[in-house]
């Protein structure tokens, strides 16, 4: 079977980057990061937009948050915009190009990387909100794919973590992370949020295409949810009892290690393959499924080497 070429971007730009300078200065002392105490006892929760610059529903979310002027009832709600570097060189050319800058924001939380001797504009940014995640009881990182495919949680395998997602709702797909499965450590696993215990929890929606109004409408709707489940907001009037959600376990991440990377047919997320079915080939290596109704996340919509490739996956 011959590689065939990546499926092609057709979504349309509804939603694109504004000016967010006015949101630079903030209250920690950390630029574009914003506390608010209740003065009550309750959970430190973080939401936390733009660790990828393109990724821009989740400025939609934040700056809705603070615009609106919300306020915890009990405990702290911190709102951080991450990757500020890197959104702010958006080009509507080549609007999938600033994903990142050196490193992946969301790849490099070890302690190996933080303290480490490697700089970069990512380990720069990273090393500034360290304090702010050691803070955080609960982890909300808002994210967005660049196909339109249908949302989806992702977060470590721990069973405080698949509670709370299935507890606050939508997205009804749910992406579980074996420890160490996973390249690199995200923004989700660093320190006690990628250790086993009971207590916090730490997510990471995927709320649909970059530049979708939906995935923009999702990332403030998600956020107002998961803030009332954890109590620091009143729930919506409206607000409906979750339904049961479709969990798939990471099997098998394949990074590009040459710019041949192709798949055999145009993908965009959620195909499945029948085991042994070939899904990609990589300087003459095969990629085959390791089992019947193997379902592909997050597709590369290029061949950049050293980066992820496909996510296979299992439903559970």
């Amino acid at each position: 079977m011959t590689p065939t070429s990546f499926a092609p971007d057709t979504a349309p730009l509804e939603v694109l980057p504004r000016d967010i300078s006015a949101y630079r200065q903030g209250n920690t002392g950390i630029a574009y990061v914003h506390r608010f105490e209740s003065g009550r006892p309750g959970p430190h929760v973080l939401v936390n937009a733009l660790t990828h610059g393109n990724e821009i529903c989740g400025m939609v979310a934040a700056t809705h948050l603070l615009d609106t002027g919300l306020r915890p009832k009990i405990g702290t709600l911190t709102v951080s915009f991450a990757h500020v570097e890197a959104y702010n060189a958006f080009d509507i050319n080549r609007p999938y190009e600033n994903r990142q800058l050196v490193h992946n924001l969301n790849r490099i939380w070890s302690k190996e990387m933080l303290d480490g001797p490697e700089q970069s504009p990512e380990l720069r940014r990273a090393r500034e909100l360290r304090p702010v995640l050691d803070a955080a009881d609960y982890v909300l990182d808002i994210h967005s794919t660049r196909a339109p495919v249908q949302p989806f949680w992702v977060y470590p395998e721990f069973d405080r973590n698949g509670r709370l997602a299935q507890a606050v709702g939508n997205p009804l797909v749910h992406l579980v992370m074996p420890v160490g499965c996973a390249p690199g450590t995200g923004v989700n696993g660093y320190g006690r949020h990628g250790e086993a215990g009971d207590e916090g929890g730490a997510l990471v929606v995927e709320c649909g295409q970059h530049f979708s109004q939906s995935a923009a409408d999702l990332a403030t709707d998600v956020s107002l949810r998961f803030l009332a489940h954890l109590g620091l907001i009143d729930p919506a009037p409206d607000a409906v009892a979750p339904e049961a959600a479709r969990r798939f376990r990471l099997l098998e991440v394949h990074m590009v290690t040459s710019e041949s990377f192709a798949f055999t047919r145009p993908v965009i997320g959620f195909e499945t393959f029948n085991k042994g079915e070939l899904i990609a080939v990589d300087a003459g290596k095969e990629i085959r499924s390791p089992c019947d109704n193997c379902t592909i996340f997050m597709p590369t919509r290029e061949p950049v080497v050293g980066r992820e490739g496909v996510y296979l996956t299992v439903q559970i």
